[in-house]
């Protein structure tokens, strides 16, 4: 169930941007949970996907809102309590290189600002990612698993070209220290690969998915999962911080023959040898702390109609 001490003033939110898969469901989800929400997205043809939500769209308003325009963020937010907002990339750029970084940098930034200056908003739930987390040069030699108090390092994602590391690392950051700074309350998620039906070998997240295997820190989530962790971390008055979210680890071949199968179906499977298939890489990142805060979470309605 929900914490005892949940209560806000209002029960309106956004979700920006709400046209990616994670957008999409988190808004269906809230409403299904009594939310009035308000659908931030950044192109026009966005609308007709939300006449495929599978609940009632009454509470529903759809705002078309470019994360680097200022006055348009603040109209999406206008009226609400809290904000969920996970960068989705620019139609006309969507490939992550290190040009990207300073697109969601900027974009993190304005946003944040925004909600600075929106007085309804009392809390943000950013999402990052686990690329945030783990590629740093010590990794192997610190002591436990890797958790949401790591930071990935800035220059080795420079280094070796880890383009969606560094992107999530510094926007994440600049997030941080915004809200810090203005006083803006913030709690990141920092997922995993998300398991969603467009998941293809091009994700940008899969840059050195080898090396993530080997070091067991190769997780995912699946999206259900996602957003009802996205969902527990507003309405939980406790929650504070970064929170890793994953609900699965590739640390078994079996798992990484059938991720990749996945990922390039076309291609032909190599035979392995009963070494391999029966091996097990020790897990080197833990999400115990978005476990706890998760356990007495219920996803059933929560607000009135």
């Amino acid at each position: 169930m929900a914490p005892a001490s949940f209560q806000r003033i209002t029960n309106t939110v956004c979700v920006m941007d709400a046209s990616g898969n994670l957008g999409f469901s988190m808004v269906e989800k809230l409403l299904q949970r009594g939310y009035t929400v308000h659908a931030a997205v950044q192109n026009h043809d966005c609308e007709l996907q939300f006449r495929g939500l599978s609940c009632d769209t009454k509470k529903l308003k759809i705002f078309y809102a470019d994360p680097f325009d200022y006055k348009s963020v603040t109209g999406a937010l206008r009226g609400c309590c809290g904000l969920f907002y996970n960068f989705e990339p620019p139609q006309d750029q969507s490939t992550y290189d290190e040009f990207m970084t300073d697109v969601e940098v900027r974009a993190a930034h304005n946003v944040l600002e925004a909600c600075a200056q929106t007085e309804t908003i009392d809390k943000v739930v950013f999402t990052s990612s686990a690329t945030a987390v783990i590629w740093r040069d010590d990794r192997k030699s610190i002591t436990g698993d890797l958790d949401e108090r790591h930071w990935s390092d800035i220059n080795f994602c420079r280094k070796f070209k880890l383009w969606h590391a560094l992107s999530k690392t510094l926007a994440e950051k600049t997030a941080w220290a915004l809200a810090m700074d203005r006083g803006v309350n913030m709690v990141s998620v920092n997922a995993g690969l998300l398991m969603s039906p467009d998941l293809c070998i091009e994700n940008p997240y899969l840059k050195g998915a080898a090396e993530m295997y080997e070091d067991g820190v190769f997780v995912t989530v699946d999206l259900n999962f996602l957003v009802e962790a996205h969902i527990c971390i507003y309405e939980d008055v406790s929650a504070y911080g970064r929170y890793l979210c994953f609900n699965h680890v590739v640390n078994r071949h079996e798992d990484a023959m059938k991720l990749a199968s996945m990922l390039t179906p076309s291609a032909p499977s190599l035979p392995q040898s009963v070494d391999q298939d029966l091996r097990i890489i020790q897990q080197g990142i833990s999400s115990k702390k978005l476990n706890k805060l998760m356990v007495d979470f219920e996803s059933s309605p929560l607000l009135e109609n």
